[in-house]
């Protein structure tokens, strides 16, 4: 039997919101479908080169009411990073906030506009322990 991955789904509430989000993350828009009929839009973005590993947004056009509201049973979404500072950097400078700083070089935690939590790891070894992370606390859940 054989198996092959396809994607992640994740609903949104805002979609230019979330795409602007990802796109931070440096994640690039591959394929989008409106649905009329189903009145729905599904967006899909994937990291420069691999766009056999997309994330799917959902947004349906009429609102989420009904569906959970908390997406913590999901776990979370993880992207391997090749400098994790300046990533952190990057998406602080842009008003995400860092859950889950990289105070040891090798791995943090943001979360969408739509509270989905994003691991982001150091591609090869951790770097050294560097300010401002090393001494910067947790804030919120991760």
């Amino acid at each position: 039997m054989q198996v092959r991955y396809l994607h992640t789904m994740v609903r949104v509430l805002d979609l230019e919101k979330s795409i602007a989000f990802y796109k931070l993350l440096g994640l690039e828009e591959t394929r989008r479908i409106d649905n009329e009929g189903g009145r729905f839009t599904l967006v899909f973005l994937s990291p420069p080169g691999q766009p056999e590993c997309p994330v799917e947004l959902t947004f349906n056009w009429d609102g989420d009411a009904g569906l959970p509201s908390d997406s913590r049973h999901f776990g979370h979404l993880a992207y391997g990073v090749g400098d994790i500072y300046a990533m952190c950097a990057h998406l602080a400078a842009n008003g995400v906030v860092i859950n889950r700083p990289p105070r040891d070089g090798r791995m943090a935690f943001v979360r969408s506009p739509d509270n989905i939590s994003v691991e982001l790891l150091q591609i090869g070894a951790a770097l050294a322990p560097a300010e401002p992370w090393l001494s910067m606390g947790n804030t919120g859940h991760w």
